[in-house]
């Protein structure tokens, strides 16, 4: 018995977030869409088909259409055609959620420009997935995408991030890791902590915690497969004083509200909102 539901789907596309696994990683709404939406889309149609059958649905007559980063300008009109003739239109990346590194943005611009309806079925995303078990702070990350394959490139990239305070998440290809891992050692410096994730939700999936050094030699000798994601910690907070902050303290609350005081300086010294909601507070009402 299929585990989805006969439904009437309303004009428009539809983004659907695919397993970037495990098979059983997918929402039954998303399921509901790609069994009722009149045309479906799909960066790799292989992968999408073998996704149809694995949960039971049929494709039948109804058309499966090619869309990625190399033939989107060709395939964007047939897809907007299908909208125009109130067609739903079901998109699914390869894995995970369209977009998120993925194609798709182009074909969001032209669909909203024309006035029609955008719908996300959320689901699995790596990125996430990573970052929900590295065992780094959540509070505040930065995601990069897929780094630059040039390796002076590379370099750069991680030196415009080196001071940001929160977690840093990049997609790399398990080819260039170790590469990666050096650079991203020598930048950052040996002790700033990592974690790479390898083959998120599959059969082996792989967890490694350290230090950057430590996980650069780990990796150094190892061929390895699969997708990757690197996590490295932020850059953490400077020696701060007590008598800096309250003076930055003080100077916002000349111009702005206690709350919005206490927001803008937790977040330029990246320390807890409540800590210096309660400061400002103090300062405020004169028992500084």
């Amino acid at each position: 018995m299929s585990n989805y539901k006969s439904i009437k789907l309303s004009p428009g596309l539809y983004f659907v977030s695919t397993p970037i696994g495990s098979a059983r990683d997918i929402t039954l709404r998303a399921l509901d869409i790609l069994a009722n939406a009149d045309v479906l889309a799909a960066e790799d149609t292989r992968t999408l088909k073998k996704l149809l059958e694995i949960h039971g649905i049929k494709l039948k007559n109804r058309s499966l259409i090619s869309y990625h980063d190399y033939n989107g300008s060709k395939r964007r009109p047939k897809l907007l055609a299908y909208l125009e003739n109130g067609k739903s239109v079901a998109y699914a990346s390869e894995a995970g959620t369209p977009l998120i590194a993925d194609p798709g943005f182009s074909l969001l611009n032209e669909v909203l420009s024309l006035g029609n309806n955008v719908t996300s079925a959320p689901g699995p995303c790596a990125l996430i997935a990573a970052l929900t078990v590295a065992g780094l702070p959540t509070d505040r990350f930065y995601f990069e995408g897929f780094l630059p394959s040039n390796k002076s490139q590379r370099e750069l990239k991680f030196r415009e991030l080196k001071s940001y305070p929160g977690t840093l998440i990049f997609y790399e290809s398990a080819k260039r890791l170790n590469d990666t891992l050096e650079k991203a050692t020598e930048v950052f410096g040996g002790n700033r902590q990592g974690v790479i994730c390898r083959e998120l939700t599959k059969k082996f999936e792989d967890i490694q915690r350290s230090s950057l050094k430590k996980l650069s030699e780990f990796y150094c000798d190892k061929k390895i497969k699969g997708e990757v994601v690197i996590l490295v910690a932020g850059a953490g907070n400077p020696d701060i004083h007590q008598s800096e902050i309250e003076q930055h303290v003080k100077d916002a609350l000349k111009f702005m509200s206690v709350k919005d005081s206490a927001e803008a300086v937790a977040l330029a010294f990246n320390l807890p909102r409540r800590d210096i909601y309660q400061l400002a507070l103090q300062i405020k009402s004169g028992g500084d």
